[in-house]
């Protein structure tokens, strides 16, 4: 699998609100913003393989 490259305005989109460290790192910054999506987003996949549908 490819994962290809972020693109510039996506990146400067999610950045948009970045003031402090805590904006990114902190306990609802971006970071776990965004792992908490791609874990469920894989979870689903998954599930989906698994069950043979998607949801609903």
């Amino acid at each position: 699998m490819t994962v290809s490259k972020l693109s510039t305005e996506l990146l400067d989109q999610l950045l948009s609100d970045y003031k402090k460290p805590e904006d990114l790192i902190g306990e609802n910054g971006l970071l776990k913003q965004l792992t908490k999506a791609l874990v469920e987003r894989a979870l689903e996949a998954e599930m989906e393989h698994h069950l043979g549908h998607a949801r609903h």
